[in-house]
């Protein structure tokens, strides 16, 4: 199976716009081709795991792959499927979170010489003369049919800043850019990108008479799913500094079982006959595939040792044995009040819930354990000293947990 099939059959493209010169292009190693990353923070998160193993098949079929870093039009904000306006980043924020971006990206396809290359829209778009550029560029965008686009429809009700309503042009001029200087001639993203993409494909055709390519990939989960990325942390990053090993074992560990077969399709390596014999699995088999998936995703991105790790540390929670691996929470002497610390504190503390009203809620649906024994009441409390040592295991429903210590 050539490589533009395989991406039909495991289900990664929603549509293009020209399907044929596509297939040839990317069947044959010709694709040079750009998926846009904003640096809106300093870390990748899952929402951009996608991409990134979309451009590992690519590149490992031969074509040449260009990671941009917005670090241009990161100080507009991209509008798509946002209600509200983005807070401004700083200049030093953004090339900040553009380096950190790369290393992140290193580990998924490999930079250099003929290879993948990381380009900066910021080298084009800073240096733009105002009058120059609509002179240019504006012509060939109608206001008309900006407004009739899907990723603009949700601001107009709120308020669309003309700021924003700049992001669709910026983003075509990156594509027409990238063709100009680096031959660049298909684009990947999102579907909430496609009229932004289209804008690109029209303006290399207008401006310099040639055909260039857009492509956008189906979304990762169902409607069941779309809280992909959240935890109650907040968002799960590639970062194992703001996300463990475990904890993003975890997250795809406990993929609601109608994503399972979706995610071991699109995002890991395992070919695609070993996950057919997967599809029919069901009860204690399904959660046999979702530890796969769990494995192969954490070895991904974190490593083999790392991924061993996490997966010993989920297994040993089910297990009379200590666990060797156990995440491990850290209570200050600021997280107790006259000396000591009441359970919705020990939750929210440790990461297990969002906030102090939700490790309440947890309590009184009877799915919190300290120490293998169920917390009935939501003013139980701890001193400092019953965290010592090897500190408690505490854990939210069957799958959550942490060994919270105290440190002084």
């Amino acid at each position: 199976m050539k490589i533009y099939e395989e991406l039909i059959a495991r289900g990664l493209i929603a549509q293009v716009t020209n399907e044929e010169e596509i297939r040839e292009l990317v069947n044959n190693g010709k694709a040079v081709f750009y998926i846009g990353f904003d640096p809106t923070a300093d870390s990748l998160h899952v929402g951009h795991f996608m991409a990134l193993c979309l451009m590992k098949r690519l590149q490992m079929a031969g074509n040449q792959p260009i990671a941009l870093v917005g670090g241009g039009t990161g100080y507009i904000g991209d509008p798509s499927g946002k209600s509200d306006l983005r807070s401004m980043l700083t200049k030093e924020v953004i090339e900040h979170n553009c380096e950190c971006f790369k290393k992140q990206m290193a580990r998924f396809i490999e930079f250099g010489e003929g290879k993948a290359r990381m380009v900066n829209n910021a080298d084009w778009l800073l240096n733009l003369n105002y009058i120059e550029f609509l002179r240019e560029v504006g012509p060939h965008f109608s206001v008309n049919n900006m407004l009739r686009a899907e990723c603009y429809k949700q601001r107009m009700e709120k308020g669309l800043t003309f700021l924003e309503f700049n992001y669709m042009i910026m983003q075509s001029y990156d594509f027409f850019e990238l063709y100009r200087r680096f031959g660049c001639n298909m684009q990947f993203g999102g579907d909430d990108q496609w009229s932004n993409m289209l804008g690109g494909t029209e303006l290399i055709r207008r401006k310099l008479g040639k055909d260039a390519y857009a492509m956008t990939i189906n979304l990762l989960l169902n409607s069941e799913g779309k809280k992909m990325g959240k935890t109650a942390k907040g968002a799960v990053w590639l970062d194992a500094n703001k996300t463990t090993p475990f904890e993003f074992y975890q997250y795809w560990r406990n993929v609601d079982d109608a994503d399972t077969i979706k995610c071991l399709k699109q995002l890991t390596f395992i070919p695609l006959e070993e996950i057919s014999l997967m599809e029919s699995w069901e009860g204690a088999k399904l959660n046999e595939a979702k530890e796969i998936l769990a494995f192969s995703l954490t070895e991904m991105v974190h490593g083999k040792e790392e991924a061993e790790k996490a997966q010993e540390a989920a297994k040993a929670l089910f297990s009379a044995g200590a666990a060797e691996n156990m995440p491990v929470s850290v209570l200050k002497a600021e997280d107790f009040r006259d000396g000591r610390i009441d359970i919705s504190g020990v939750l929210a503390s440790s990461g297990l819930v969002a906030s102090r009203s939700e490790g309440r809620r947890a309590v009184e649906q009877g799915g919190v354990t300290v120490n293998d024994e169920k917390v009935t009441d939501v003013k139980a409390s701890y001193e400092p000293d019953f965290f010592a040592g090897d500190g408690a295991i505490v854990k939210r429903g069957k799958k959550n947990f942490r060994r919270v210590k105290f440190e002084g």
